[in-house]
């Protein structure tokens, strides 16, 4: 195991080139399951969930194989349909091989999904929206068992626009005989990327980016070559660590039109960013005011996931920041461990008010939750002294090269083991 040693007070200043989208290339991963030749993925980040994903794949009976960047998915020799428990729990993308699943082999067994320990995150939307179509489902000893009983086009109304319940759907539509048509659908950039995959492995679907999506089922899908779209969360990281450090930092392959609230925000912080094409230029003095109040919200509102690191950032900003969390009860997990660190954050339900204060001191840190590991490393490098950052497992979930690329920006920090407990002979 390791830990992160962070000495705070350097200002952050380079390039940083951003990477795929974690929470794209994980459906577009399940997604080859239904292909029936060879896939090729540029773009693809070298992370712990994507690991966990070519793993299942494998599992499954399909070959995968990595070139730098670039994933090599053969699903033609797919010949189960069961996830085993030891990889659905790692993480909570998962879930979408039941769809694929379904679409593939007619049938899925899968655990329950993993990942961070946010809250309630339930599939009923998932089952239920699939059990209109035709599947039925058994829950025995934490195993999910679903099958068609029979296959039902139409249209399916969702109560809230869920991003894995969407994508569930599409994955299980895209081989059915008929039509069926989602209202109430996510509108996030990463569904629309996985749209765009299935479209070029030959997919029928209309409506990309819209409430409403309908998919026309085709027989069989083939093979694609498809780019994944850069990581807007990965890029808020670094434009929220940045602007809380102080400096200058231009960040490649990435998007500005995917994170406008966050650009907003930061922008009324103090900061001066540019955005030109696939670049972005952040300059900031390190001495930010409060911003307007943040409300999370699906996109395009304000994401979740950038919530725990935008509040990090202006934990030194001169005036009162308001966050309110509506996506997950437990997105406030890191506000404790800021606290450690001299943070004057008050909580009530799912408010916290953010009084900023001239200095944060170094502290020891143990983040609970993927953002949340994030948030308290853009903290620690905001606070006087050295801070230790622990549970780095989260962070391998979602960041590649996090720590170096933050060492090319100029930052002090460093990963060391954690010595093992010593044990006395008796």
């Amino acid at each position: 195991m390791k830990k992160l040693l962070i000495t705070g007070g350097a200002r952050l200043s380079g390039t940083v080139r951003i990477h795929g989208a974690k929470n794209s290339v994980l459906p577009v991963l399940a997604a080859c399951c239904l292909c029936t030749s060879p896939c090729v993925l540029h773009n693809c980040p070298d992370i712990e969930d994507v690991r966990t994903a070519l793993a299942i794949l494998e599992s499954l009976g399909c070959k995968t194989r990595r070139e730098g960047s670039t994933l090599c998915i053969d699903a033609s020799g797919l010949s189960k349909f069961r996830v085993e428990k030891r990889l659905a729990g790692k993480m909570r993308s998962s879930i979408l091989f039941l769809g694929a699943l379904l679409a593939r082999c007619g049938k899925a067994e899968l655990a329950l999904p993993g990942g961070c320990p946010l809250g309630e995150r339930p599939i009923d939307l998932h089952v239920k929206s699939l059990a209109k179509l035709g599947a039925r489902f058994r829950f025995e000893k934490g195993i999910l068992q679903a099958a068609w009983r029979e296959r039902r086009d139409g249209d399916i109304f969702l109560s809230i626009p869920s991003v894995g319940a969407t994508e569930n759907l599409l994955l299980a539509c895209a081989l059915m005989n008929g039509t069926v048509t989602l209202h109430g659908a996510a509108r996030e950039p990463e569904i629309t990327d996985l749209i765009g995959f299935l479209r070029a492995a030959g997919a029928d679907i209309r409506g990309a980016g819209s409430g409403d999506i309908t998919i026309r089922g085709v027989k069989k899908l083939h093979g694609a070559t498809y780019t994944i779209l850069p990581d807007r969360i990965e890029t808020a990281t670094y434009l929220c660590m940045a602007a809380g450090c102080g400096g200058e930092v231009e960040l490649q392959r990435c998007d500005g039109r995917l994170l406008a609230p966050v650009i907003e925000r930061l922008r009324e912080a103090g900061c001066e960013i540019n955005c030109d094409g696939s670049e972005i230029a952040l300059k900031s003095s390190g001495k930010l005011t409060a911003v307007s109040p943040v409300t999370t919200a699906p996109y395009p509102g304000f994401p979740t996931d950038a919530q725990a690191i935008l509040m990090a950032a202006v934990l030194r900003a001169k005036g009162e920041s308001v966050f309110q969390e509506t996506v997950f009860e437990r997105r406030f997990l890191h506000v404790p461990e800021l606290q450690k660190l001299g943070a004057d954050i008050v909580l009530s339900g799912k408010t916290a008010r953010v009084r900023g204060v001239a200095h944060l001191h170094g502290a020891m840190l143990r983040a609970e939750d993927l953002r949340g590991a994030a948030a308290l490393i853009t903290a620690g490098l905001l606070a006087e002294g050295e801070s230790e950052v622990l549970g780095l497992s989260h962070l391998a979930r979602g960041y590649e090269n996090l720590e170096q690329n933050l060492k090319n920006l100029g930052a002090a920090i460093k990963s060391v083991d954690i010595p093992a407990p010593f044990v006395y002979n008796t």
